[in-house]
């Protein structure tokens, strides 16, 4: 369906443009502080947290849209479908951690993969620009 294909696409691209965008201004902010080295690398710690969690509401809302329409399928188990509940299913497949209390049904299959690939590759791009971060910061 072109429909759930062009959903995804714009979900994902969001996610990624907004982890830019915030990877981007705190590697731009952080040296300017005028605070001790080590709140610098928690000042990063938190941005990027935040930013990871923006993303996940996100992509709740794509389930939360996405299941209204009754289109694309739904979330099956331990689910009422409300927004807090597509919200607790879009951090455990961001974070890759797929209790499976809540099962995805149709076009919503692909979009669970989908971000839980996206979720792995910005938590890596964090992992990898906090460990940057903590280099300049660190030195001994």
């Amino acid at each position: 369906m072109l429909i759930a294909f062009i959903i995804n696409s714009l979900l994902v691209t969001t996610a990624v443009l907004i982890h830019y965008e915030v990877l981007y201004h705190l590697s731009a902010i952080i040296p300017k502080l005028t605070i001790r080295r080590r709140s610098r690398v928690v000042l990063g710690i938190f941005g990027a947290l935040i930013a990871h969690i923006i993303e996940i509401w996100i992509f709740a809302l794509g389930y939360y849209f996405m299941i209204k329409t009754g289109r694309f399928g739904t979330l099956s188990g331990a689910f009422d479908l409300s927004l807090l509940d597509c919200g607790y299913y879009s951090f455990v497949a961001y974070t890759s951690l797929g209790l499976g209390d809540i099962a995805p049904i149709g076009w919503l299959r692909f979009l669970t993969g989908l971000e839980t690939l996206t979720g792995l590759v910005l938590i890596t791009w964090t992992a990898s620009f906090l460990f940057i971060e903590m280099q300049k910061f660190w030195k001994v």
